[in-house]
């Protein structure tokens, strides 16, 4: 697509964003290379031209991490970068959640998404420059979007908002948000945070809003001056009398199906109806086969139309709950009888098995990508096999189990202790079991469980809950605790995870135009209180962390040396570290900063091996007393061993109270003694003295 080469810039947050187009990848459909600061991202948006025959709208994101970005070579053999990293796989995910809903729900088109980080300085989040490009970029296309987005990156420090803080301000911040948007609503939300109270997370979101109008703005000013006009939607062309007739024969045995409460007999009865449609017009559907899909289509159709009739004019939901009403609950931990920690939560149908696993500091998740090379030592992990929703199919880890498992992890990190009080490597592994809506918040409360089972010290339970939203025209309703069919056929899926004192993580996507500050604040509100009655329900099962590990944990011991002692303890050519870890069967990290993580199957094994470790990095004080063994005798005084690795001169006069003309008339080498250090030097020479040892212990000197 040929644009004008053209630049914009804007000030955001006392920053310089400069946004330039038709530069860049001018045979897709568009592309716009958006740069902040020493930041640089190219997203290019391109249409496959043709409709897909898939089903769906085929839409793809990719965030593509280059390491020459950050100046970095690629490790591995190849020297090339292999699969997306999590964080890349993670904002895929935001910006397909952001701009997905914005576009015609009669278009089905293949359209790609890809943003490629080509610089990146760490001072400014190079994830909302790709989507701000994706905006862009759909924006000024001839590809149907039906309005720019905008998204911004908050943070809370000191009591005060930072729009698109640095990673090292995030460090400091209460929270993690990020907020995407129209001019007119949000649209997208998803965040971390340091149990925020929900009224602040609330207004951070408003602040969000306010810059993404902002930024909305200046993409209009963009696409008003070079922007094309967008192509015609084309319906597809269908048999509508056919349609319509088996719309209409299948209306009332629909509208019996939405109200049985069991899933599986709601979906026996739903394929029964299918077949004997399909059974009916066996001669129109031998005729033509897309008649076929037209079924299908219909009867997606009226089970939508009719559950949110049921909601939005009957007042009742397809299981009979009231709205704000949570279903069945269900906690239990210690299920499992040789893994270190347990947790079974169970909503309603929804059931979600965590397991914990403690292991030694190098067991931690090695992170290398644009930022800094730095380690995870806690590691929340989702998967939702086929038999969880009573299907077959493959085994794999997508982008969806990605995602859920990141936010598992964000919910829970803020309650987790620190690594001098809790010196593990931390692992959850959360299984859904079944599934009927909200797995990954179920997940979240199975492995507080489990981390409360396996005796880690969190500093609170963390809860989740997903809320929804059924709008038509003015009336809506907000749902409290959704089931899978009200999530496929509702406007909203809201969930929220925190401790009764605030929240931890939050992920909202919104099928509509946006939500107002009325309807954020009611479903939080509804959220903080269903989280409190899920919290109440899994303290029936374990509110304490348990006081003793598992007898199968291992056993983590620590010590903090000189840093300049780190090469005495390893040894030369790694000797004596490798001497220990084998006399003892004990694994040994050790940090820069001299921290010492000794990793050992039982107690005894790792006090040993700190004992051994204590004696090499021991360091003789000035005022103490030792019983030293005296190993060699000269003419002016003894050099006497006070530990293995430190030795004191203790001369003539400073051994008995009388004169003594030679040492070896009453002592002799391998003696102990007891001696007292009198003085280190500037070079760690120490002098000892044995008759002020005496004194100082009131002892008589026999000698």
């Amino acid at each position: 697509m040929n644009i004008e080469r053209k630049t914009y810039s804007l000030d955001i947050a006392g920053k310089t964003l400069k946004v330039e187009m038709g530069r860049f990848a001018n045979l897709a459909n568009a592309s716009a290379m958006i740069t902040y600061e020493e930041t640089s991202v190219l997203t290019v948006a391109t249409d496959s031209g043709k409709r897909s025959t898939m089903g769906f709208f085929p839409l793809s994101v990719n965030y593509e991490e280059k390491m020459y970005a950050a100046g970095k070579i690629p490790g591995g053999y190849l020297k090339r970068e292999g699969r997306p990293s999590e964080n890349a796989t993670l904002v895929s995910r935001v910006i397909d959640r952001s701009i997905r809903p914005l576009f015609p729900s009669e278009f089905s088109n293949e359209v790609q998404i890809i943003a490629t980080v080509m610089s990146v300085d760490r001072e400014v989040p190079a994830d909302m420059l790709a989507m701000l490009g994706a905006s862009i970029a759909l924006s000024v296309s001839d590809i149907p979007f039906e309005k720019p987005i905008a998204g911004v990156k908050i943070g809370y420090v000191n009591n005060e908002f930072v729009v698109n803080p640095s990673d090292k301000v995030l460090e400091e911040s209460a929270m993690d948000l990020v907020v995407a948007g129209t001019k007119d609503a949000v649209v997208m939300v998803e965040a971390g945070a340091k149990m925020v109270p929900d009224s602040i997370m609330l207004e951070a979101i408003l602040f969000a809003h306010e810059e993404i109008k902002k930024i909305v703005a200046f993409i209009e000013m963009i696409v008003d001056e070079i922007g094309v006009e967008k192509r015609e939607v084309i319906k597809e062309e269908i048999d509508e009398e056919f349609y319509n007739k088996v719309f209409d024969e299948m209306t009332d045995d629909v509208d019996k199906a939405m109200r049985i409460a069991d899933k599986h007999e709601r979906n026996d009865f739903i394929s029964e109806v299918k077949e004997n449609m399909i059974t009916k017009y066996k001669e129109i559907l031998e005729e033509n086969e897309g008649n076929l899909k037209l079924i299908g289509k219909a009867l997606e159709a009226l089970q939508k139309k009719t559950v949110r009739k049921m909601i939005i004019e009957e007042k009742i939901r397809p299981d009979g709950r009231a709205f704000d009403e949570i279903r069945p609950l269900s906690s239990d931990v210690n299920i499992l009888p040789r893994v270190h920690g347990t947790g079974l939560f169970q909503r309603g149908v929804t059931q979600a098995l965590s397991i914990v696993t403690l292991g030694a500091a190098g067991d931690a998740q090695r992170l290398d990508g644009l930022e800094a090379t730095t380690t995870k030592r806690y590691m929340h992990q989702y998967n939702f096999p086929p038999y969880s929703v009573g299907e077959t199919g493959r085994m794999f880890v997508n982008r969806r189990a990605i995602g859920h498992g990141a936010l598992g992890e964000r919910a829970l990190v803020p309650v987790l202790p620190s690594v001098e009080e809790f010196p593990y490597a931390i692992r959850v592994v959360s299984e859904v079991l079944t599934c009927n809506g909200s797995s990954s918040q179920a997940s979240i409360c199975g492995s507080t469980l489990a981390l409360l089972d396996a005796g880690v010290p969190i500093k609170d339970s963390v809860a989740g809950i997903a809320m929804g939203l059924v709008k038509e025209g003015d009336k809506l309703q907000v749902l409290t605790d959704i089931q899978g069919i009200e999530d496929f056929y509702g406007n909203m899926d809201f969930k929220v995870a925190g401790t009764r004192e605030g929240i931890t993580a939050l992920q909202m996507d919104i099928k509509m135009d946006g939500l107002s500050k009325e309807l954020l604040e009611e479903a939080l509100n509804a959220g903080k209180k269903a989280r409190n009655q899920v919290l109440d329900n899994m303290a029936t099962a374990i509110t304490t962390p348990r006081e003793e590990l598992s007898k199968y944990a291992p056993r983590i011991f620590s010590i903090k040396i000189d840093p300049e002692k780190i090469g005495k303890v390893i040894g030369p050519g790694g000797k004596t570290i490798t001497r220990i870890t084998t006399d003892f069967n004990v694994k040994i990290d050790i940090d820069d900063d001299g921290m010492v993580l000794i990793t050992a199957n039982d107690k005894e094994t790792g006090e040993g091996a700190l004992s051994e470790i204590e004696m090499i990095v021991k360091e003789a004080k000035v005022g103490e007393i030792y019983i030293g063994t005296i190993k060699k005798i000269l003419n002016f005084g003894a050099f006497v061993e006070l530990f293995p690795g430190s030795e004191g001169l203790c001369h003539i006069s400073q051994f008995t109270q009388k004169r003594l003309k030679n040492i070896e008339d009453s002592f002799k080498v391998g003696e102990e003694i007891f001696v007292k250090v009198i003085k280190i030097d500037e070079k760690g020479r120490v002098d000892l003295s044995r008759k002020e040892a005496l004194k100082d212990k009131d002892m008589d000197d026999d000698k």
